[in-house]
């Protein structure tokens, strides 16, 4: 195959995904869209309403541990389907009446689907570029997310608003369908596939517990987690936040839904592109990934603590904005410096568990979030209190990604280790 072909059948596979993640994004924030009509419909309180948001994400990191191991074994294509075909058949229980235990579990299952689509996504994509071109398409799959929620929200808040939010629901499971066709039709594996498979020289792995409690991986897991744990506050709690702390209608909110989105779009696909251009003028994996992942995080956190202080109303959003999208840069970054250090017959696994531990944050973020607003003197001090968690949170997670994600570092530590492991045979 010729490598123009090669390259453009590697970009059809960054299309596909981008709509992949496209829909998966759509199916998170759709909760926090309809956030007010569910509660309202349901009855529930704030504390229950942020256990739907966090049950999302009670399986969702076990899926992804588990289907990373299994990706390094069997094909992307196939698991891709099988995720995609979950995510929207899920939906359809939807349309009719449901409690809360329905709902529930649907969210359960509908997390188990998507805890392993970003990672494997990525491992799919890697095995089309090389170390120094991941960068970018790692970005574009990432802000699919973005795109998705900014193309969708003005669509689902006019059916929540006309209809209701259960047909909002449904029109995601048929969107999901038609994509897992054209995924049939069109998907391809890489083809590092038959290079990998042809290789079974056991010294290009390391030991699991090397690779895990490795700095840089360690620094990966609390960076990743910082930066989702206001990613898992904004799909649940945004739109309510709008309505019910700043006074915005719920057509309004549903429109304004689409900023963190949409800022976070042009941060991501400038940080990807920023960090793919340093490295190739020579800068340092530290610097073009390291450095630069750490200091959005901290930039973030420090938003996020100011907002609560200032009076202005759209100051308020724009440091929120600021808070949950500029830490963003993490998810295309944070794997492309695990790439860099894992060997590629590792890569799926390692991919899966730093988006586990990363997105465990949904758990706790949502439900906590709903405790301190139920908790709270007013309202608006709760939402407060619960911004200023998620504030630390994130800088905490920025502080460490500065100090030690060093892939450079951690990569000559382990060639050590396979130099002795040469030498040993």
């Amino acid at each position: 195959m010729s490598d123009q072909r090669t390259a453009g059948k590697a970009w059809v596979m960054v299309a596909l995904l981008f709509g992949f993640m496209m829909i998966n994004f759509a199916d998170k924030v759709i909760v926090g869209l309809a956030g007010v009509p569910i509660m309202t419909d349901l009855q529930l309180t704030p504390k229950q309403f942020g256990l739907v948001g966090s049950s999302f994400f009670f399986l969702f990191s076990v899926s992804a541990i588990v289907t990373g191991f299994l990706v390094d074994r069997i094909h992307s294509k196939w698991a891709l389907l099988a995720m995609g075909l979950i995510w929207a058949l899920v939906q359809f229980p939807m349309l009719g009446k449901v409690g809360i235990e329905t709902l529930i579990v649907c969210r359960i299952v509908l997390g188990a689907g998507e805890g392993p689509a970003y990672p494997v996504a990525l491992h799919a994509t890697y095995k089309w570029f090389p170390d120094d071109r991941r960068a970018l398409p790692g970005a574009i799959i990432s802000q699919g997310a973005s795109i998705g929620v900014i193309i969708v929200v003005p669509i689902l808040t006019w059916i929540i608003t006309n209809y209701s939010w259960h047909y909002a629901f449904g029109s995601l499971g048929v969107v999901g369908l038609l994509w897992v066709l054209l995924f049939a039709i069109f998907g391809e594996e890489g083809p590092d596939v038959a290079a990998r498979s042809a290789k079974a020289d056991t010294l290009d792995r390391l030991p699991y517990r090397s690779l895990l409690l490795s700095p840089t991986n360690l620094a990966s897991w609390c960076s990743y987690f910082g930066a989702y744990f206001g990613l898992a506050l904004v799909l649940s709690w945004f739109t309510p936040w709008l309505i019910k702390a700043l006074g915005f209608s719920q057509s309004v909110a549903g429109q304004l839904t689409a900023l963190p989105f949409l800022v976070g779009f042009f941060v991501v696909i400038g940080g990807g592109w920023v960090s793919e251009s340093m490295m190739r003028r020579g800068y340092s994996s530290r610097a073009a990934r390291g450095v630069l992942t750490g200091a959005a995080l901290i930039v973030g956190g420090l938003a996020l603590l100011a907002a609560p202080f200032v009076a202005s109303v759209a100051l308020k959003i724009v440091l929120v904005l600021i808070g949950v999208a500029l830490p963003s840069i993490v998810y295309p970054i944070s794997p492309a410096i695990l790439a860099e250090i894992t060997p590629p017959s590792q890569r799926g696994a390692m991919l899966g568990i730093n988006s586990a531990v990363g997105t465990s944050a949904g758990i706790i973020a949502p439900y906590l979030m709903g405790s301190v607003i139920e908790g709270a003197a007013s309202t608006v001090e709760g939402y407060s209190l619960g911004f200023s968690i998620c504030g630390v949170v994130t800088l905490v997670g920025g502080v460490i990604g500065l100090l030690f994600l060093r892939p450079e570092s951690q990569r000559a530590r382990f060639d050590i280790v396979k130099s002795a492991a040469v030498q040993a045979t």
